[in-house]
């Protein structure tokens, strides 16, 4: 550590020091006879022992918030809540940590400000891909199909079948586009609130995925549509990893006025964060939530979401 090495250091140097100063004084004509006598160099060496142990008391408690500030810059994570060092009486080393804590805060400040820009660019960039679904993607698929069907009236009665097929494989993709669209914009929570696209959004999530849904959605307080926007695409971000990675055949979703939990009975074992459990911790800390996640092997996986309270 590099503390322990200045630490180190710095007692050499005072040992060296102080060890200097004793010699001197046993060798010069000042010590209290000429000849050093035995007793004499027991009481020096004595002292010179009890010193440098005061010393070293001094300079490690002295040098202890170093050796702190150290251990907190390797566990500082931007994408978890910044814990400040404690604010008290460090000595000449106060402005050191006064500096590094007004460094923490500004990295906290400008992580906040980055994220929110990037998450609202996000969610505009979904509307847009959503509305051109609906309106360009969904109507085109539209008109084809009223256009199958005029060509299904005037066909033969041996290209029937074959156009009824083609009929049901464009209505198919207009479903699947609307769907999609959907998910890139849920109309349903800026409509009815979060505990409706809550229910929705599990309802979809079994027809979907085949895996047995069970939900506990109670009454939410209101705390505004952007704390209402993250707690729903985290339960989304958090489904749509069960469906793909989980291999589960339950999940149970739990929604209170405090905490949104998801938990699956899958394979567990989640180690690495990818790109969608760290925009999931990017939305957390936007409303000041916390996000743990709870993934051991063969024991399914755990997502929990808990909020401060109303904003």
């Amino acid at each position: 550590m590099p503390t322990r090495s200045l630490f180190r250091r710095l007692s050499l140097i005072n040992g060296l020091v102080f060890t200097a100063g004793t010699l001197a004084l046993a060798l010069s004509p000042a010590t209290v006879s000429r000849t050093v006598l035995q007793t004499e160099i027991v009481v020096l060496a004595v002292g010179l022992a009890g010193i440098l142990a005061i010393n070293a008391l001094l300079v490690r408690r002295s040098l202890a918030p170093l050796n702190g500030l150290t251990q907190l810059m390797q566990r500082v994570d931007l994408l978890s809540p910044v814990t400040r060092f404690p604010d008290r009486g460090h000595g000449d080393l106060g402005h050191l940590v006064d500096t590094f804590n007004a460094m923490l805060d500004r990295l906290a400040a400008e992580r906040s400000a980055s994220s929110a820009h990037a998450l609202a660019a996000q969610e505009a960039e979904r509307e847009r891909i959503a509305r051109e679904l609906h309106d360009e993607i969904g109507q085109s698929l539209t008109v084809v199909l009223l256009g199958l069907k005029r060509a299904v009236d005037r066909a033969p009665a041996d290209l029937l079948d074959d156009l009824h097929a083609v009929q049901e494989t464009v209505r198919a993709s207009l479903d699947e586009v609307r769907e999609v669209a959907r998910r890139l914009r849920p109309g349903v929570l800026a409509d009815l609130g979060l505990r409706s696209a809550m229910k929705a959004l599990c309802g979809e999530f079994a027809e979907a995925s085949g895996i047995v849904v069970t939900t506990a959605i109670g009454p939410v307080p209101e705390r505004g549509a952007d704390t209402d926007l993250v707690v729903y695409r985290i339960a989304q971000e958090s489904l749509t990893n069960v469906a793909r990675h989980a291999d589960a055949t339950r999940v149970e979703v739990t929604l209170t006025e405090s905490a949104l939990r998801i938990a699956d009975n899958g394979r567990g074992g989640a180690t690495t964060a990818g790109a969608g459990i760290r925009g999931m911790r990017e939305r957390a800390l936007l409303i000041g939530a916390r996000l743990t996640i709870d993934s051991p092997p063969g024991g399914g996986t755990t997502v929990r979401l808990d909020l401060e309270g109303p904003s």
